[in-house]
């Protein structure tokens, strides 16, 4: 029953998603756009493999966008057209729609890294390779995980919000620069490096880079990947704690419609 829930969920999010013009925006233009501006950026700059920014910067940019504008934005639409308290009170779990709305919208918007690799191909004509393909596939297995739970933690944070729409921009922008997107947060000033190191999208994003590389170090590679499953085992005990405090509070104040 749950898992029908969930697929159903997914599916039908993935459908309402793409006939909204700004996904589609996110997911089809901004990978193409974003490519283009990383390639000029980097291609001076005497960076072997810059490759790995360009292509995963952009691609992870449009995921992250596509991420923000929906899974966040998803709360308010619902809110707005009268049926966030519907799917609130529905017999099946409200979590188990949120989460599947969350999952439907991040497979969805993988297709960016795609589209960001197919327009580094043709219009610069870079040839590409993956140094570790098997450990390339794992972590982006857990960038996948990675960016689900912290979505729902999101998910959670604005569903008794009424500012959904100013979070969300302002979320954006922030996590691409402090989780070193298109740069190594190493260049980040000492203190801003620590709250780096708190964020799970930091440690998924330089496995990815290693991967393209080649790993070299396996230690520090599932080293790194044990920090980023256990911080994003933190995030989701939080998402499940802030769904109780939301539930107790929504079912004495019964404040999820628009007034």
């Amino acid at each position: 029953m749950k898992l029908a829930v969930l697929y159903s969920t997914m599916v039908l999010q993935m459908k309402k998603s793409f006939v909204r013009p700004m996904f589609r925006f996110c997911l089809l233009a901004n990978p193409i756009l974003n490519t283009i501006l990383l390639y000029e950026m980097f291609r001076t700059a005497g960076e072997e493999s810059f490759l790995a920014y360009v292509v995963l910067g952009a691609g992870l940019m449009g995921l992250w966008s596509c991420i923000c504008f929906s899974s966040a934005g998803d709360i308010n639409r619902e809110r707005y057209s009268g049926t966030l308290a519907l799917i609130f009170a529905t017999p099946a779990s409200f979590p188990l729609i949120i989460l599947g709305k969350i999952i439907g919208n991040t497979l969805l918007s993988l297709l960016s890294l795609l589209i960001s690799l197919v327009t580094a191909v043709l219009l610069f004509r870079v040839p590409l390779s993956i140094g570790s393909p098997l450990l390339f596939l794992a972590a982006l297995a857990g960038t996948v995980t990675c960016f689900v739970v912290i979505s729902s933690v999101i998910a959670c944070l604005l569903t008794l919000s009424r500012k959904t729409e100013l979070y969300m921009n302002c979320l954006e922008i922030p996590i691409i620069l402090l989780c070193g997107f298109v740069f190594p947060v190493s260049i980040l000033p000492p203190a801003v490096q620590a709250l780096s190191r708190a964020l799970s999208p930091t440690y998924a994003i330089e496995l990815l880079r290693m991967s393209l590389y080649g790993v070299t170090d396996l230690r520090l590679f599932w080293e790194k990947f044990g920090i980023m499953l256990a911080i994003t085992a933190l995030y989701a005990i939080l998402s499940g704690l802030l769904y109780r405090r939301i539930d107790r509070r929504v079912r004495i104040a019964a404040t999820l419609e628009v007034a």
